[in-house]
């Protein structure tokens, strides 16, 4: 589920707890946790509504500034479900601690060679993680349609792969461009995979 930066960062420090959604069918189910910008939400309850009950306090918990706002956000397909979701902070991003950590055991190396080499094996065009992770090296900050192009690929496509890697702490992303992370920097200083 995706959440408005300014209603994750509510979540986060408790002034929000709340969003309101039109779907064909249940799209979270509670306990299901997921990343924001500011770190992980646990979804508590779900339930339908009736959209005409949602209250001002509701939607201010929803980050709406009263009621006749948020149901004009609503997506305008009145034959979908109106959707209560109660949401709460469940911590911080577990990626960041991860990425922090350049402290890689012989294990860790082996578990990223592998990761690494499905991820080469699954790509469409071919091999690119240990060249991914040069460029960011050599590159960083870079806005992504430059790297991208630097490499002969896409923009979107090159940053969904980005993703990937940040995924298993090896990058982290800016404004504008990635670095390398602490245990990206160490993964490569101590892999021989090429």
């Amino acid at each position: 589920m995706l959440l408005p930066v300014k209603v994750a960062h509510g979540v986060a420090d408790g002034s929000m707890d709340l969003a309101f959604r039109r779907w064909r069918r249940q799209d979270v189910q509670p306990g299901h946790t997921f990343t924001t910008v500011p770190g992980m939400v646990r979804v508590e309850e779900v339930g339908v509504v009736d959209p005409d009950t949602i209250s001002d306090e509701d939607a201010r918990r929803a980050g709406h500034p009263d009621a006749d706002r948020l149901r004009a956000r609503l997506a305008p397909d009145t034959s979908l479900a109106t959707y209560r979701v109660r949401m709460v902070w469940a911590g911080e991003d577990p990626r960041i601690a991860l990425r922090e950590d350049a402290d890689l055991s012989e294990a860790d190396v082996t578990d990223l060679d592998a990761r690494l080499t499905r991820l080469d094996r699954a790509s469409s065009h071919g091999p690119w993680t240990r060249q991914t992770l040069e460029l960011i090296g050599r590159r960083p900050r870079v806005r992504a349609p430059d790297l991208a192009a630097e490499v002969g690929r896409e923009r979107d496509p090159f940053k969904i792969d980005v993703r990937k890697l940040k995924r298993l702490g090896l990058t982290r992303s800016f404004d504008v461009g990635y670095e390398l992370s602490p245990r990206g920097v160490a993964y490569l200083a101590r892999t021989t995979r090429p």
